[in-house]
């Protein structure tokens, strides 16, 4: 099936007189014939047992983004942030280290370089755009993955997985992706040698600012028998000694031992109403997508053709420093993200931004509504200087996320705005 089809027919397939729709699993738990089968499944979990690591729900929509993303599995967490940290706890112990992209969230950012280094976790950044050579010298023996993001928030720099996989996978490390701006319809980073890849469900997936999410999906391709990682190779005693690359569970080793020892520690899983109104969004996804890019293309060169403008970022322009990647990894379109410098910086950005009428000053992105954010002080606001410079963060940027309101009323809105600066 095509990504069109697979939005609204994988994960849940009725049978002969069940609901057609998806439904709620509203329950926190699950009935057994016997003590015996319960026992079996805290061997080897087969079935669903307990809803804070397992939901038939959630489930249906796990089932459907691994579909859309090519990969083997998916786990679905209560947010994005929950996403990054398991993806990345699932391989780093204290004293490791890893390797993060600079041009990241700004959230990620603190998550990777101040929550992780009290746990004792070294996140190790570099500049995206360096050579192979480069970015392998910051790989350190303990080492456990690298991380990046395909467009970046805010800064939307285009990441090139392939240079990055290849920089990875010479040191026998997986790489692990956040697609949240892209989405599977607009890049698969499986298809460039992406491992795992992350998402914050809460923006496009879902589209309508109706619940946080997000989710981790795992590839099956990466070799975990490679001799770097005992944890998956070896018998996990938390779990009376089950081993993640055992037969039984085949090429899903990465996202069953997120799930068996993460997921059941946390607890940070979705509500199955939280899935259901995901899975909502999805069934658009495609449609939505095709019109954010084309919007958010008409916004960019809107902004490109103001005076007031000091620069325009967005990879589908002609001559954007991240057109040609744009080309090769977002065939189908950048997003509807357009980050924005006005000229006189952060005071005429406020009154830009506050001189909005249809678009909303909030803190989220990646809507059906268009709304702004000014990262600077707002979702970057906890980064020093310098790694606001590291993160491609403007003191008058402005991240403009273009909604789907008919384009001619979004364009005069940020005229009208325009004209007060």
């Amino acid at each position: 099936m095509r990504d069109e089809t697979k939005c609204l027919h994988s994960g849940y397939q009725p049978q002969n007189g069940a609901p057609s729709v998806m439904p709620i699993c509203q329950s926190t738990t699950y009935r057994f014939d016997s003590t015996e089968h319960i026992g079996e499944l805290f061997d080897m979990p087969t079935a669903h047992m307990y809803s804070r690591f397992s939901n038939p729900t959630v489930e249906a929509v796990e089932k459907k983004i691994a579909d859309l993303e090519g990969g083997v599995g998916a786990m679905c967490t209560s947010s994005g942030q929950a996403a990054s940290l398991i993806s990345v706890l699932n391989l780093c112990s204290a004293g490791d280290s890893f390797v993060s992209t600079s041009t990241i969230y700004g959230g990620t950012v603190n998550l990777f370089a101040v929550t992780l280094k009290r746990f004792g976790i070294e996140c190790i950044f570099v500049d995206a755009d360096a050579d192979e050579e480069a970015i392998s010298r910051a790989i350190k023996p303990n080492t456990r993955c690298v991380f990046g993001e395909t467009i970046a928030n805010p800064a939307l720099a285009v990441l090139d997985i392939e240079k990055l996989a290849r920089v990875a996978h010479a040191h026998g490390l997986p790489l692990i992706i956040d697609n949240t701006f892209a989405t599977p319809i607009l890049c698969k980073p499986f298809d460039f040698g992406a491992d795992i890849v992350v998402h914050s469900t809460t923006k496009y997936m879902d589209g309508h600012a109706l619940q946080v999410g997000g989710v981790i999906v795992d590839s099956g391709r990466f070799d975990w028998k490679n001799g770097n990682f005992p944890e998956f190779t070896e018998p996990d005693e938390s779990y009376h000694g089950v081993v993640y690359t055992c037969d039984a569970i085949g090429k899903a080793a990465y996202i069953t031992k997120a799930r068996m020892q993460l997921m059941r520690d946390f607890g940070a899983y979705p509500a199955a109403h939280s899935a259901f109104l995901l899975n909502l969004g999805l069934e658009t996804l495609p449609l939505r997508m095709e019109r954010y890019c084309q919007n958010g293309l008409a916004v960019a060169k809107a902004f490109q053709a103001s005076d007031k403008i000091e620069s325009v970022r967005y990879s589908a322009l002609e001559g954007d420093p991240y057109y040609a990647l744009a080309q090769k990894y977002l065939p189908k379109g950048s997003c509807g993200v357009v980050s924005v410098v006005i000229s006189g910086g952060k005071q005429n950005a406020v009154r830009f931004m506050d001189g909005l009428k249809l678009a909303s000053n909030e803190v989220h992105v990646a809507d059906i509504r268009t709304c702004v954010l000014h990262p600077a002080s707002a979702t970057h606001r906890q980064l020093t200087d310098e790694q606001l410079v590291a993160a491609g963060v403007n003191p008058g940027l402005i991240r403009f996320s273009t909604g789907l309101e008919n384009i001619d009323d979004i364009l005069e809105d940020i005229d009208q705005s325009l004209r007060r600066v």
